[in-house]
């Protein structure tokens, strides 16, 4: 087979593209600060409360570049439990707004595992059938495989505490 001059140019600039390409390493250049774990409510629906473990944190670039196309995800357990219970997923930057050098940005992950009740919150925490929960945090930048970052049980508390102190 004999390449053509514009195949052989397409060739070389795939290849230039290619190269350019920057392979990341997340617990290098990405770090996990201010985590915070709690439970969120839903609207009630029906007269049934829905509350569902949440993690909160901010995801900081280490790295002396800008790096696109963040995400992070987070899979939940219950206490004594190993398969997962719940997992959320977030795109934390899109690749057309990099996170530059020495910034970062909030993430909130959400459960899609949740209690449901006709009571309150409080009533679901002193339900027998109530267990805590844990969470196993995971970030990737760009093509990396996911990394896990950190892991946190689930404070027994509904709502955030940075949040609440900003309403002050």
């Amino acid at each position: 087979m004999r390449l053509r001059p514009p195949a052989v140019l397409g060739l070389a600039a795939a290849l230039a593209a290619f190269a350019g390409c920057k392979s990341h390493a997340p617990k290098a250049e990405l770090e996990i600060t201010e985590l915070e774990t709690y439970w969120i409510l839903d609207a009630p629906r029906g007269g049934t409360q829905y509350m569902a473990p949440a993690v909160r944190l901010r995801v900081k670039n280490r790295s002396p570049e800008p790096i696109r196309s963040i995400q992070a995800t987070a899979n939940f357990h219950r206490v004594g439990e190993e398969e997962n219970w719940g997992s959320a997923w977030e795109q934390v930057t899109p690749a057309s707004k990099p996170l530059e050098p020495g910034k970062d940005v909030v993430v909130v992950l959400r459960s899609d595992g949740r209690y449901t009740s006709p009571g309150t919150a409080e009533s679901m925490f002193a339900h027998k059938l109530f267990k805590d929960a844990r969470s196993e945090i995971f970030l990737r930048a760009g093509s990396s495989g996911w990394v896990k970052m950190g892991e946190a049980p689930i404070e027994r508390r509904v709502g955030s505490k940075t949040v609440e102190q900003l309403d002050r």
